[in-house]
């Protein structure tokens, strides 16, 4: 496992996954093509999951399949993965359910593996906790953007005396998705942009908009903050 690589911002510990290919998703999502030669995923169409799973598809020599809203233009996250030699399947009407049921149609014909909403998987849980211990921080308080509150979960299993918070930028959380931690919710949609820019590489409809709650809303001691990736490359 390739430790992250932390690096200081404003008096706060940024674990910087934008520097790891793929980011932090990537680091978990080898064990869905094991045993499969194809996986397939349903993404908002701002999603950093596609890039994420274009990047290890391309390292491991397998195929990754992106259903995403049709648009009229492709945002630059999708664009990137079919770079990285995703097929990517454009749906009209471009409802996330509708998205997702073609996703599911497909991996039941081609045999391809579904990917869960937020690659949500067990796996992750464990690798994530590791690569957080791998720093050998010893936060106080933690801070980082969720979605399907994986990375929340993986934080509470490597530092459980930590204060945790965490920014909802999409879908409602429950607290039990993101392992108890507290909830800001991002008073914008995930498709809107977050308002400030960070000092380091963060993706403008997820990272940058932890960032930008944290730095108004931080308590003292040892802050640590996950960047999970970066923009998407032009």
């Amino acid at each position: 496992m390739t430790p992250p690589i932390v690096r200081e911002h404003g008096g706060v510990s940024v674990i910087r996954d934008d520097l790891f290919p793929g980011g932090t998703k990537a680091r978990f999502m080898p064990v869905l093509f094991e045993g499969a030669e194809e996986a397939v995923y349903a993404s908002p169409a701002e999603g950093g999951a596609q890039t994420a799973l274009a990047t290890v598809a391309k390292d491991l020599g397998k195929r990754a399949t992106i259903f995403v809203a049709a648009r009229a233009k492709l945002h630059p996250r999708t664009l990137e993965a079919a770079r990285l030699g995703a097929k990517v399947v454009p749906v009209r009407p471009g409802y996330l359910s509708v998205v997702q049921a073609r996703a599911k149609d497909y991996a039941k014909t081609s045999g391809a593996r579904l990917v869960p909403f937020g690659v949500d998987l067990p796996e992750a849980i464990t690798r994530l906790a590791d690569a957080a211990l791998a720093t050998g921080l010893d936060p106080d308080e933690l801070w980082c953007a969720a979605g399907s509150g994986v990375l929340a979960r993986a934080l509470d299993k490597a530092w459980p005396r930590a204060r945790r918070h965490v920014v909802q930028v999409g879908r409602e959380l429950a607290r039990e998705d993101v392992a108890n931690a507290t909830i800001h919710v991002y008073p914008r949609p995930f498709s809107d942009v977050a308002k400030a820019i960070s000092p380091f590489p963060s993706d403008p409809h997820y990272d940058a908009k932890a960032w930008e709650t944290m730095t108004a809303r931080k308590g003292p001691g040892r802050v640590v903050f996950w960047n999970v990736a970066g923009p998407a490359r032009p």
